[in-house]
């Protein structure tokens, strides 16, 4: 089937198609249809239903003669074959007969040279204003004239039967590469259809185009410079990408080009738990009339939202256009880099507070995607616990995540005046419980140094175990804070979580091993002794 003939079919089937209906009617529709009710903001909030987060356990890519060789399957990317995939897709649009289906026409992509076009099917309205808030808009020009290249069809009250479909249990996500199409069952959460297009982007744009896709938020300084940061949850990605003495580029998924950084997106997927307007006002004001709100609850007796009711997920969300912020880059697209970020919150803490990469560091601490959460309430757990996770964002890479390190190394080695900074937001003299927390003043006047290129002169020092270059002055930050060993009163009690750290970096490294250069391997933390 082609795909106008499964836009065709899907269309003929459904009882009715709302085409590009505007937020406030998909906001009418979903409350006379009973999906969700207004705040007193006038944001609507919906619930997703059986899943309130993405099941990465129940995501498939169609194994066929053009993934066969180039996806990284495993538990990542597991296998479906194409003739089940074809089952299900009839079996999903047979589910449509009879009911009302909601059709939206969208985009991937800011730089309009890697544009991707995308018709969406939902089976609601609040999963189909999602879609209008997280992709980009066409223009009503645009819209007449629209050719889909990739569509996503999304029916959450449809059950796969695993014992016929090949699924692991009734709800799924499929991406098939070759017939470019996402297939979303039995689940609500809006979610995976965001990051379903984000992983579709991690194949075509490394492996079609040269473009280095990336899981990461990006700025532009008012001299035209952009930076990126990477970083997994709690290590300040959003507080520190939202800079009042930059533009916003976007907060989650762009691609590096040879010439430009470019947003995929058109809007934001931010956490709300315990939001509040003195903690993240640009979110807090973007929570009104057109955007959506997920899985949260009121106040008793009001329609105000209550952010610390987490009686339904921890995962609650928002989700709204880009432009309903302030100070974004108009349009999303900003020059190659100057600077990377990798940040991390290393509750051990062991890592500098600001260090300089050299490209095989760089790489390495790339595909690492390291981060450290603190001691749970778990009884017996008294330490933090090591996250890894590749090129930060290892669950949408359907390639092996050698292949964008090594794009990464190619743009850093083409471009030697791009700074690469490792900054640890975690915990300093001493680990987590003894030590403590790294102030926020002090991360973010080390990210102004280093944009300002107040660090280029000063003198540094390597990290004996890690070999990361570490400034030996910094402004606005105190000089004690600058090498952590310092930090710490008891020494020897550092070189050993040093040494405990080092060695949890190249365990995890044995599944990349096979798959990376040994320029990356030599670039390895140099732990004196098994742990």
């Amino acid at each position: 089937m082609t795909t106008n003939s499964i836009v065709e079919k899907v269309l003929n089937k459904a009882a009715k198609a709302h085409i590009n209906l505007t937020p406030a009617e998909l906001v009418q529709h979903a409350i006379t249809n009973g999906e969700g009710v207004l705040t007193d903001t006038g944001a609507l909030m919906a619930d997703t239903g059986e899943f309130t987060g993405r099941s990465p356990k129940d995501k498939f890519c169609v194994a066929d003669a053009k993934t066969e060789n180039t996806v990284w399957w495993g538990d990542v990317n597991q296998k479906f074959e194409p003739a089940k995939f074809d089952a299900l897709l009839n079996k999903v649009i047979d589910h449509f007969a009879g009911k009302q289906i909601y059709v939206r026409d969208s985009y991937a992509c800011a730089d309009s040279r890697y544009r991707l076009n995308i018709r969406v099917f939902t089976e609601t309205a609040f999963n189909n204003l999602f879609c209008n808030n997280l992709f980009l808009r066409p223009t009503t020009e645009e819209l007449k004239n629209f050719e889909p290249e990739w569509l996503i069809i999304n029916a959450p009250s449809f059950k796969a039967d695993k014992s016929v479909d090949g699924t692991r249990q009734h709800n799924f996500t499929m991406v098939d590469f070759t017939k470019k199409i996402i297939l979303i069952g039995g689940s609500g959460y809006t979610g995976e259809m965001k990051k379903g297009i984000f992983t579709v982007l991690n194949y075509i744009l490394p492996e079609e185009k040269g473009v280095l896709s990336m899981h990461c938020s990006a700025n532009i300084g008012k001299k035209g410079d952009t930076a990126i940061f990477f970083g997994l949850s709690g290590t300040g990605k959003t507080t520190l990408s939202a800079d009042p003495e930059r533009k916003l580029i976007g907060d989650d998924e762009h691609g590096w080009a040879e010439d430009s950084v470019f947003n995929f997106e058109g809007g934001c997927y931010a956490k709300c738990v315990d939001l509040t307007h003195e903690k993240e006002p640009q979110i807090f004001d973007a929570i009104k009339a057109g955007s959506l709100l997920e899985n949260t609850r009121f106040i008793p007796g009001t329609n105000t939202v209550d952010y610390t009711n987490i009686s339904v997920t921890e995962n609650t969300r928002a989700a709204y256009p880009i432009d309903m912020i302030e100070n974004i880059a108009v349009p999303s697209v900003g020059k190659a880099p100057e600077n990377i970020f990798f940040l991390t919150a290393d509750a051990f803490g062991v890592l500098p507070p600001i260090s300089k990469l050299n490209v095989g560091q760089a790489m390495y601490s790339f595909i690492s995607g390291y981060t450290a959460k603190v001691a749970g309430t778990e009884a017996g757990v008294t330490e933090p616990q090591a996250t890894f996770s590749a090129c930060f964002g290892r669950v949408f890479l359907p390639l092996h995540p050698g292949k964008y390190a090594k794009m990464l190394g190619e743009k850093l080695k083409a471009n030697p005046n791009i700074n690469v900074w490792l900054i640890n937001t975690g915990w300093t003299g001493g680990a987590y419980g003894t030590g403590s927390r790294m102030k926020l003043s002090y991360t973010r006047a080390m990210i102004t140094a280093a944009l300002n290129g107040e660090l280029n002169h000063v003198e540094f020092e390597n990290h004996p175990m890690f070999g990361y270059a570490m400034p030996k002055t910094c402004p606005n930050v105190p000089v004690e804070l600058l090498n952590p060993r310092n930090t710490w009163t008891d020494k020897i009690a550092y070189d050993a979580q040093a040494n405990k750290l080092a060695n949890m970096f190249v365990k995890n490294f044995e599944q990349y091993a096979s798959g990376v250069s040994e320029e990356i391997l030599s670039s390895a933390p140099k732990a004196t002794q098994h742990s």
